[in-house]
């Protein structure tokens, strides 16, 4: 690894850094993917790294192209203690809005983590970083909301990273479905290609009714 991306990648773990000093390792790192978009699921991503990770390229998600970004996926995922995904589907997300889809989601993750855990005999989580959110039921487990988290925290990066895949991967899956609409570039995201889209052939299933009622 060269010198410039160690440092890069030691300045992401500043953040875990403190935790570890203090003799806290399992650190839980927590992102979504999908809060904007008109059509598709929300998908919140958990995940816990050992404390010598230094996974070359991890970064923010929207930072890294999509081939990069499967190949980090797997290398995050085979390295993780423990990971977990939450998603949550566009009629849910209709129903109970995004920030609420967003906050059931990661309840999800935080669950599957700790299944995960659980199997190889470790405790929950000791603390979790989360990108942002706040006001979040975590269980009785210590967390902290980091603005811009994902570019400052190595853990959300990973975590950032498995939901921006997981959630690619649904959206190539759908484009199948609904080719007319062009899911696969766009992921589901309001391009103006989307929003013509919408205006030519009207909503499909996959649309949230909430987010597109202005085009419709």
């Amino acid at each position: 690894m060269k010198e410039k991306e160690l440092e890069r990648l030691t300045n992401l773990k500043k953040e875990e850094n403190e935790f570890y000093k203090k003799g806290i390792k399992l650190i839980a790192g927590i992102d979504e993917a999908g809060r904007g978009p008109l059509a598709g699921p929300v998908v919140v991503a958990c995940c816990i790294m050992p404390e010598d990770s230094m996974i070359e390229g991890v970064n923010d998600s929207k930072k890294v192209s999509e081939k990069k970004r499967e190949k980090l996926y797997d290398l995050i995922t085979e390295e993780a203690i423990g990971y977990g995904v939450g998603i949550i589907g566009q009629n849910e997300i209709d129903e109970i809005n995004i920030l609420q889809a967003t906050k059931k989601g990661l309840n999800i993750a935080i669950k599957e983590t700790e299944q995960m855990l659980n199997k190889k005999s470790l405790p929950k989580p000791e603390v979790i970083l989360v990108d942002a959110l706040t006001k979040i039921n975590t269980d009785g487990i210590p967390y902290k909301s980091i603005i811009h988290g994902d570019a400052i925290s190595y853990s959300i990066a990973c975590a950032s990273i498995i939901a921006k895949v997981t959630r690619d991967r649904i959206m190539r899956q759908w484009d199948e479905v609904y080719p007319q609409y062009g899911f696969i570039k766009h992921k589901g995201y309001g391009t103006s290609s989307h929003i013509q889209a919408i205006k030519e052939y009207g909503p499909c299933p996959l649309h949230r009714k909430s987010f597109i009622k202005n085009f419709i």
